[in-house]
C-alpha cells in the first residue's frame, strides 16, 4: 500500500458499482488530482449474469471474470475487507487477506459492496445449499452435477441413483430460471455418454414462493417461460417453499418430499450485512438510504449505488408508481448508476453541483439454455417488443457479451460462444480440484512399516493404526 498526500477516493467493493465507477473517476480525474484505492476480498470482478452459462460449460469461467488490478492499473487495488467505518475521523479498518488490521484514512468514501445471498434458517441449507452468486460457486456446481452422473452410472443401487439424478433449484427469478434451463442442457448432453443414465431417469425440481417465475419480464413472458420449461420435463411448484434439507432430504411446504444430493438456492438477495458497520443510514431491508445524486443521505463525501442502496426511481415517480419507489436491484441500473457516481465524485472534489441519476428501463432478456430465451425490450413509455425461443436468446447472448467488462473479455467471450456451434460441449468433471493436494499425499505418505501390519493388524493403544496417530490422523489408503 502506497502512501499519499493527494485526497484519497476510497471505493470499498469491487463489484459492477465499484469496478465501474473507479474506472469513470480515472477517466474524468485530472492527473495526480486523487489517488482512487479499491478494497475487495476478491482481486478481480465477476459478471454474474454468466454464471449460468459457467455453470453449463458454454464459457469458460475465466471469461466471466475481470482482473482489477489489470482493468484500473491506475488505481490502488488491496486485497482485503474493510471492516469498519469511522466517518468522524474520516478512517477505514482494513483486515487484509493475511496479517493484522489497519486504518486508512480517505477524503470520499464510495460504498459498492453488492448484496449477498438472501437466505433462511432453514434446516440443512447451511450444508447442502448451492448459490449461485460467485464464479466458484459456478465451477463448483457444473462439477458437482457431472459427478452425479459418475454416481450414478457406478451403481445398481436405485435409491443411490435416484438421490443423485434429482435436482432441486429454489427461486425463479433471472438466476433460478436460467441456472435450471442451462443445467438441464448440460445433463442432456452429458447422459449421451453414460449408457446406464438415460433423461427419463432425472428429475429436476423448481420451487418459488411466488406465483409466477421471471418477473422481470413481465407476466405474458414469464408465463411462456413457465411452459418451455415443463414441456423439458422440469417440474415447477409455485407458491410454496423449502421447509428443510436435512442429509439431501427436502421437504417442501405444499407436502412434497424427495432425495437429492444438488440443491441449488438463488432465492434472492440481500444487501451486504457488513454495511451494519460503516454508521450509514438503512432503509428497512438494510440498504444504505441514498439521494437521487446517490450521496448518502446526510453526507457530503460518501455515495453509494448498486445493490447495498436503495435509489430513487425518478422516472417511476415521474410515471405515478406508488411509494417507496426504487430502482430494481439489477445490472441494468448498476452500471448506470456507477457512471453517475463516478462523475458526481469529481463534481463533489472540484465543488460543482451534482446530478441526479434518472434511467428509464431498457428492458430485460433471460437465456434458458441453448437456443433457448426470452427477451422483453422497452421502446418508449408504453410500447414494448416481446421475444421468445431462438431469437430472445440471440438477444440475450448480444446484450451481455457487449456489457461484459473490457474488449478483451468480450471477444473471449464470443470466442466460446462460436467454438460451441462447432464442437460438443466438454462433459468432464474436475471435481477433485476442491481437494487438489490428496493424489500427492496419498503418494507421499510414509509406507506402513511391514511389522504392524503382520499377524493380527491391530491398531495401536490409541485406537488407531500406528502411521495414522503420527501423522495427525489423516486417512490412509487401504492396502491393496
Amino acid at each position: 500500500m502506497s502512501t499519499t498526500e493527494r485526497p484519497r477516493i476510497l471505493v470499498v467493493g469491487g463489484g459492477y458499482v465499484g469496478l465501474y465507477a473507479a474506472r469513470r473517476i480515472l477517466k474524468k480525474m485530472r492527473y495526480g488530482e486523487a489517488t482512487v484505492t479499491v478494497v475487495d476480498p476478491r482481486s478481480y470482478m465477476t459478471y454474474q449474469p454468466f454464471l449460468p452459462e459457467a455453470a453449463a460449460g458454454s464459457i469458460s469461467p475465466r471469461h466471466v471474470v475481470v482482473p482489477l488490478r489489470r482493468v484500473l492499473p491506475k488505481a490502488e487495488v488491496l486485497t482485503g475487507r474493510v471492516s469498519t467505518i469511522d466517518q468522524d475521523r474520516k478512517v477505514a479498518t482494513i483486515t487484509p487477506l493475511v496479517g493484522d488490521s489497519y486504518e486508512l484514512p480517505f477524503d470520499y468514501l464510495v460504498v459498492a459492496l453488492g448484496a449477498v445471498s438472501r437466505t433462511f434458517p432453514i434446516p440443512g441449507l447451511a450444508e447442502q445449499g448451492i448459490g449461485m452468486k460467485g464464479v466458484e460457486e459456478a465451477i463448483g456446481l457444473r462439477n458437482h452435477v457431472l459427478e452425479q452422473f459418475d454416481k450414478a452410472d457406478s451403481t445398481t443401487d436405485e435409491d443411490v441413483r435416484r438421490k443423485a439424478l434429482t435436482f432441486v433449484f429454489v427461486g425463479g427469478g433471472f438466476a433460478g430460471a436460467e441456472t435450471i434451463g442451462e443445467v438441464e442442457d448440460l445433463a442432456r448432453d452429458a447422459c449421451k455418454y453414460y449408457p446406464s443414465v438415460k433423461r427419463e431417469d432425472m428429475r429436476f425440481v423448481l420451487v418459488d414462493a411466488a406465483d409466477k417465475i421471471l418477473p422481470e419480464v413481465g407476466p405474458e413472458l414469464g408465463q411462456w417461460g413457465l411452459e418451455h420449461l415443463k414441456k423439458r420435463g422440469i417440474e415447477v411448484y409455485l407458491e410454496t417453499s423449502m421447509d428443510s434439507c436435512v442429509d439431501g432430504h427436502v421437504v417442501l411446504k405444499n407436502g412434497l418430499e424427495v432425495d437429492s444430493n444438488t440443491i441449488v438456492w438463488t432465492a434472492g438477495v440481500k444487501p451486504n450485512p457488513a454495511l451494519a458497520n460503516f454508521g450509514l443510514p438503512l432503509g428497512p431491508r438494510g440498504h444504505v438510504d441514498v439521494e437521487p445524486t446517490l450521496q448518502v443521505k446526510g453526507t457530503d463525501y460518501i455515495w453509494a449505488a448498486g445493490d447495498n442502496a436503495q435509489v430513487p426511481d425518478l422516472v417511476g415517480k415521474k410515471q405515478g408508481k406508488p411509494e417507496p419507489n426504487f430502482c430494481p436491484p439489477n445490472a441494468q441500473h448498476a452500471l448506470r448508476q456507477a457512471r453517475q457516481l463516478g462523475d458526481n465524485v469529481i463534481s463533489g472534489m472540484r465543488g460543482f453541483p451534482q446530478g441526479e441519476y434518472e434511467h428509464a428501463n431498457k428492458g430485460a432478456v433471460a437465456g434458458l439454455g441453448i437456443h433457448k430465451g426470452v427477451a422483453m425490450i422497452a421502446l418508449g413509455k408504453k410500447r414494448k417488443i416481446k421475444l421468445k425461443g431462438r431469437i430472445a436468446w440471440y438477444m440475450h447472448r448480444t446484450y451481455h457479451g457487449m456489457a461484459v467488462p473490457t474488449w478483451n473479455r468480450k471477444i473471449r467471450v464470443f470466442a466460446d460462444w462460436t467454438l460451441h456451434m462447432f464442437l460438443k460441449r466438454e462433459v468432464v468433471s474436475l471435481g477433485a480440484m476442491e481437494n487438489p493436494r490428496e493424489e500427492f499425499y496419498e503418494a507421499a505418505k510414509p509406507a506402513a512399516p511391514s511389522d504392524t501390519k503382520s499377524k493380527s493388524g491391530q491398531a495401536d493403544k490409541s485406537g488407531q493404526p500406528a502411521d495414522d496417530a503420527k501423522s495427525g490422523g489423516k486417512p490412509k489408503a487401504k492396502a491393496s
